[in-house]
């Protein structure tokens, strides 16, 4: 009885992890906007944290699987904790000295801490419990993940957006007084969701430190990656997650700036359902606080939408094949970018907010038709994949230079081509299947 008592915590703290990556890895997106601002960066200059975030999968996911075969997975979790929990403290020196390269090292710490999460989180749910439950209690896992990303732009709208950004210049017309209170109300906006983010995290590892765990070790046959480099749907696998990643965190990352650019928060606070909608998300009054909060209230949709999804699509991959529905969805994503690309206002801003539930079943649909037959390879091609999240790296910093040569509405070609690839993966699994049963 002690065990499974054990176990049922053990989930449940697991699944707090996903939820924990996943309000983290959004609300990144969330102080993007206010790093534009305040050191006056261009699109691709904000697009480098994202580079530093997303970055650190590349460089640690192959690493964070050899440690962890080392050090066991729980001492991985803590270490992992550990990490963030440093990254998140980070931020605190950096909102004081207002340096933009803490922020940066700030974000990698993060992401390092959170791809060692990555790698162990996975293998603690899959054994906390009965085999016949495992999918169950993953999805459910995912699902606060989800939650955690819907979460998040909401807390940067009320505490990262809120309050307008003076420029270099109107900070040199303040008297000393006045710069002084000024950085200090700044910086604070900054540092208090970060330090008790840090809190959280400390908590948790505290708890993993103590708390029981099952021992889940498995070993790899050797010359895997050799074989799996050789084979062209793990290939394509790894292609199509690194361009599905970059796309939804290119979206996500500059969607307030994108809204901005459109000049929507005039439309919404006139518009009486929208202001009452942000009004009620935000609890403010929409005249009272700065655009991009106004705007940043409707990004909750877009990873929202993604939460939706999940659920939606769980049920059509179980009566449809997926490689269908995978190509479905990228149709769509296509369809709804090239509707936001040619249009203005409000229908452009529903129609790339709606993108998010389209976005849904890519990953985890892209990632089990890549690892589909591969026996006791999977291991190292779950590996490969996760390496590929370092899409998220690359994809948002060229979308912010196309932005800046183009603007957005025609960088949004670069988004529609990475959903092009996804859609032709998909066809093609499904198509080679179809072969496979005649």
């Amino acid at each position: 009885m002690t065990t499974k008592k054990n176990y049922t915590s053990a989930f449940v703290i697991v699944t707090l992890l996903f939820f924990l990556w996943g309000f983290i890895t959004v609300l990144v997106d969330s102080l993007i906007p206010r790093l534009k601002d305040v050191f006056e960066l261009s699109y691709f200059q904000a697009g480098l944290v994202q580079f530093a975030f997303f970055g650190a999968f590349f460089f640690f996911s192959l690493p964070a699987g050899w440690l962890l075969s080392r050090i066991g997975y729980q001492k991985g979790v803590v270490l992992g904790l550990a990490i963030m929990g440093f990254g998140c403290l980070l931020f605190y020196p950096a909102a004081s000295e207002r340096v933009f390269g803490i922020f940066l090292v700030g974000y990698f710490a993060l992401a390092a801490g959170i791809t060692v999460l990555q790698v162990a989180a996975n293998p603690y749910v899959a054994v906390l419990g009965s085999e016949d439950g495992a999918s169950s209690r993953l999805n459910l896992s995912q699902a606060f993940n989800s939650l955690g990303t819907a979460i998040a732009p909401l807390v940067g709208a009320s505490f990262l957006l809120s309050d307008t950004i003076m420029s270099s210049e109107g900070i040199a017309a303040l008297s000393e007084h006045e710069e002084q209170n000024y950085f200090i109300a700044e910086a604070a906006a900054v540092q208090t969701p970060f330090l008790v983010l840090a809190g959280c995290v400390g908590v948790l590892a505290l708890v993993f430190v103590f708390i029981k765990l099952p021992k889940v070790l498995q070993k790899s046959p050797k010359g895997g990656y050799g074989k799996l480099l050789k084979n062209s749907t793990v290939l394509m696998g790894v292609t199509g997650i690194f361009l599905y990643v970059g796309a939804e965190v290119a979206i996500g990352s500059y969607l307030v700036n994108y809204f901005m650019d459109m000049n929507l928060a005039s439309m919404i606070i006139e518009n009486e359902s929208m202001n009452s909608f942000a009004t009620n998300v935000l609890g403010k009054d929409l005249t009272s606080i700065d655009a991009k909060a106004v705007v940043g209230a409707f990004v909750f949709l877009y990873w929202s939408g993604a939460m939706v999804g999940r659920f939606i699509g769980a049920i059509l991959t179980r009566i449809l094949k997926p490689g269908f529905v995978l190509a479905i969805f990228a149709f769509a994503a296509i369809l709804l970018l090239f509707i936001s690309m040619t249009t203005t206002g409000l229908i452009a801003m529903w129609a790339i907010l709606a993108v998010g539930l389209f976005n849904s079943i890519m990953f985890p649909t892209i990632f089990t038709l890549t690892i589909e037959g591969l026996g006791d390879l999977k291991p190292q091609a779950s590996g490969l994949l996760c390496m590929a999240i370092v899409g998220g790296a690359i994809i948002p910093p060229f979308y912010g230079l196309f932005t800046d040569w183009t603007g957005f509405k025609t960088a949004l070609i670069l988004l529609m081509g990475c959903y092009a690839f996804i859609l032709f993966f998909g066809y093609k699994k499904q198509r080679t299947k179809q072969l496979q049963s005649t």
